[in-house]
């Protein structure tokens, strides 16, 4: 089912979300159904999104959801950084269309989570795909790309597809 995509400034949008626990399994495979329908339709309305957090649809759990080449889930994702090489860009976000924001994020991460069967799996990100679940990584902490923007500066609009 699309789901509404809760907006800058709604309050859920800054709560810390909880771990799914063996219990909601039964809840999963409906929460993931409604990520990648979520998402799929943002792409198609405004031609962009890789990944979305379950908190963005208003489910407070700690699950996020990305499709790049194929489907990926990750369940109590745990992120680090090898190293501290970091570099600054223009982010945005489904939960305000149009907003970029001028953040940092590390180059390389890893990020240690439980698939869709509950088996723990662990992959290394680099670049974009790095940066990408940094930031949906900062969802399930109650954290926007807005609140870590370098400066009071660094916030631009950008035209979406629906606006041509």
């Amino acid at each position: 089912m699309i789901r509404e995509i809760l907006k800058l400034g709604n309050p859920q949008l800054y709560e810390i979300s909880e771990e799914i626990t063996k219990d909601d399994l039964v809840f999963l495979s409906e929460w993931i159904k409604d990520l990648h329908d979520t998402l799929m339709d943002y792409r198609k309305k405004h031609g962009a999104g890789r990944a979305v957090a379950a908190p963005q649809i208003g489910i407070r759990k700690r699950l996020l959801y990305m499709f790049t080449d194929k489907s990926y889930i990750f369940i109590n994702p745990v992120m680090s950084f090898p190293n501290d090489e970091k570099y600054v860009l223009k982010d945005d976000c489904m939960s305000f269309p149009g907003l970029l924001v001028m953040v940092e994020r590390y180059r390389q991460s890893d990020i240690s989570y439980l698939d869709e069967n509950f088996n723990p799996q662990k992959m290394h990100l680099e670049g974009d795909l790095s940066e990408l679940l940094q930031h949906e990584y900062d969802h399930l902490d109650g954290i926007l790309a807005t609140m870590r923007a370098v400066d009071n500066k660094s916030f631009y609009f950008e035209q979406m597809k629906r606006d041509l």
